[in-house]
């Protein structure tokens, strides 16, 4: 199944109406859909790597607003199913310490969930549900997600097939590679100022 819905996915790069295909995917897969729209992306920027950067911003135009409606759903819905889940299952404490980590370091959270391959409709779904500051989630979600798009539109634009090839391998590793420098980047920045 999610084979199918992966070659599906991919087939919309080629279909006359990408860039929007790459706008509805972006968007749904902030809240619902299981296949990133890196897979869409990527074939993208490599057919016409002119419109590369384009293609980074439709992506991450997409995805924050998805963002927004995964919030939505974690802020109207997580009361009536997750938290009664929670105490089901014996998960009340555990929630309460997530609680306590997203007052503290919401914006961090949200950024490692839009950079990395992490599910980031899990973030958007937890920062409605757990109250994080909609305008930090927001900024959180736009420059994580841009960052992380147009980083692969850069490569894709400046190497061509090779790096997609290298970039499709190891998502996990190079996404990962690239938040610990932005993390560094915040702490030094932070240590100067």
């Amino acid at each position: 199944m999610l084979r199918r819905l992966y070659d599906w996915t991919l087939a919309k790069a080629a279909h006359p109406l990408a860039r929007y295909w790459l706008f509805a995917i972006a968007f749904v897969e902030s809240s619902v859909f299981p296949i990133p729209p890196d897979v869409l992306l990527l074939p993208m920027c490599l057919a016409r790597r002119a419109k590369a950067f384009v293609y980074a911003w439709i992506c991450t135009a997409g995805s924050v607003l998805g963002g927004v409606l995964g919030y939505a759903i974690g802020a109207l819905a997580f009361a009536a199913i997750g938290a009664p889940l929670a105490d089901l299952y014996g998960g009340a404490a555990a929630l309460d310490e997530l609680r306590l980590m997203y007052v503290e370091q919401g914006p961090l959270i949200v950024a490692f969930g839009a950079f990395t391959p992490f599910p980031f409709k899990l973030v958007t779904i937890a920062s409605g549900a757990f109250g994080m500051d909609f305008g930090a989630f927001v900024i959180a979600s736009l420059l994580a997600r841009g960052g992380r798009f147009l980083l692969e539109a850069f490569l894709i634009w400046r190497f061509g097939a090779p790096v997609q090839a290298f970039i499709e391998r190891r998502l996990g590793l190079v996404t990962l590679a690239a938040f610990a420098a932005l993390v560094l980047l915040i702490v030094v920045t932070k240590g100067l100022l």
